[in-house]
């Protein structure tokens, strides 16, 4: 543990120099829900117009071997928020009952940037625990738009999603609230104004957009325009044109330059429109499919721009670069597991930032040491594979490589000595499904419908 906080600190010292007095830089995290692998023009996709993600993409750098800590939504968000395996503190499964959720002793991004005087805001989806001790604002955000809950409709619906007491309405700050129009094209104008509100002053800004995540409703607006009956592909389009406006507002007030800007997707895709090729898995599954996602960063003229980088990283990444880039410090109290990429990108640091990765979710878990991948059930067993020569995992190597596979086996054990157990469960239904899912890839097989 203490080595980890010593590296971590040591490369506060390669981080680029900001002269003395200059502004410290915006930075703005865009991360939208259960997006399929290969669903954006810039993964390779011909079908989903995103011209705007695309352009931003273009402009900074592009993981290729990206993964989020969970495979489903609120772990993954608890892991991102805090720069810390979620398992450390028993953020395990998702859907967190009330009562529970993320640790109110953990520090998230936003106590890290109000701490050094960042005014902070959380739009969207919270999903890290309902009850107001877990609320945004009390989670280190001075502004919350959003609905406390995973998922809920994309338009105003007061006798369903909106009526009174229900944890999928829109609130700002504890106070529900109508909105109008279409719900992801209000999230982008709230994110708007709130750059306008606080362009003069430093600024952290958590857009979670609930899209394209179910359920599947389309503007019919852009589906006329897409001339399509896609109704996945057209919410797709949605975020692209909010994440449009929202750089343009960057852009018109002179800030563009001074914005660090993370877009990623909380997990893989699962909707039956969304692809994850050529990855194996979706959502809710250890394969390729379920936490490999399009992850991007771009802080216009800091990192190269057109960069695609095939070193592994991971969504835990995002808190300490983003930290000390805006001259805060990393809480030495408790490991982190995310580390600063700015010196691997710049190339101050030619080594991998990562020399392994670590995944668990009740009954399944994985071990990754550079293109070694392991996969274990719980009352299944295991699977062995390759991601440099068969990344869509169709050949299980457990058998034929036993050495390689006890070395990962014993990597995540000796991980798991550091968790405590999962605070809440999903039940036998959860647990059989993921088996069973799991279970016929591992063999080859059709694996079964959710």
């Amino acid at each position: 543990m203490k080595s980890l906080t010593i590296t971590l600190l040591a490369l506060a010292s390669v981080l680029p120099a900001r002269a003395a007095g200059t502004r410290p830089p915006n930075v703005i995290i865009l991360l939208v829900d259960d997006l399929g692998y290969h669903d954006l023009g810039f993964q390779g996709s011909t079908e989903v117009k995103s011209p705007n993600i695309d352009k931003l993409a273009a402009g900074g750098v592009i993981f290729t071997d990206a993964h989020v800590s969970a495979s489903v939504c609120s772990p993954s968000r608890a892991g991102l928020i805090t720069g810390r395996y979620q398992q450390r503190f028993g953020h395990e499964a998702n859907s967190p009952p009330t009562g529970l959720g993320m640790s109110t002793t953990e520090t998230t991004m936003g106590n890290a940037f109000q701490k050094i005087g960042y005014k902070t805001a959380a739009i969207g989806k919270w999903h890290l625990g309902n009850d107001d001790a877990r609320y945004p604002t009390r989670r280190g955000f001075d502004e919350f738009w959003g609905l406390r809950e995973g998922h809920r409709s994309y338009f105003y619906k007061p006798k369903a999603d909106d009526r009174p007491g229900s944890l999928k309405a829109i609130e700002h700050n504890g106070k529900p609230l109508k909105f109008k129009g279409y719900l992801t094209d209000w999230l982008g104008d709230t994110a708007v104004d709130f750059i306008a509100d606080n362009k003069e002053k430093p600024f952290f800004l958590y857009l979670s957009f609930t899209a394209p995540h179910e359920p599947i409703e389309a503007k019919p607006e852009d589906l006329e325009i897409l001339k399509t009956t896609n109704q996945y592909h057209a919410m797709i389009y949605a975020v692209d044109r909010a994440v449009g406006k929202l750089v343009a507002k960057l852009e018109a007030d002179g800030l563009m330059e001074n914005t660090i800007i993370w877009f990623l997707s909380d997990n893989g895709g699962i909707n039956q429109a969304a692809s994850n090729i050529p990855l194996a898995g979706k959502k809710g599954t250890l394969f390729e499919g379920g936490m490999r996602v399009p992850f991007v960063l771009h802080w216009q003229g800091r990192v190269p721009a057109g960069k695609r980088e095939s070193r592994t990283v991971s969504s835990l990444d995002i808190l300490p670069t983003s930290l000390l880039a805006a001259g805060g410090k990393l809480p030495t109290d408790r490991p982190l597991d995310g580390v600063n990429l700015l010196p691997f990108l710049t190339g101050k640091n030619t080594a991998a930032p990562h020399p392994a990765f670590f995944w668990r979710r009740t009954n399944i878990a994985a071990s990754r040491e550079g293109p070694w991948k392991l996969i274990r059930v719980r009352d299944l067993g295991e699977a062995l594979y390759n991601l440099d020569d068969d990344l869509g995992e169709k050949h299980n190597l457990v058998k034929s490589n036993p050495e390689k596979a006890a070395t990962l086996r014993k990597a995540l054990e000796t991980w798991e000595t550091q968790l405590i157990p999962p605070l809440w469960e999903e039940g036998a239904r959860w647990d059989k499904w993921r088996k069973d899912y799991h279970q016929a890839l591992f063999e080859g097989r059709q694996p079964p419908a959710e």
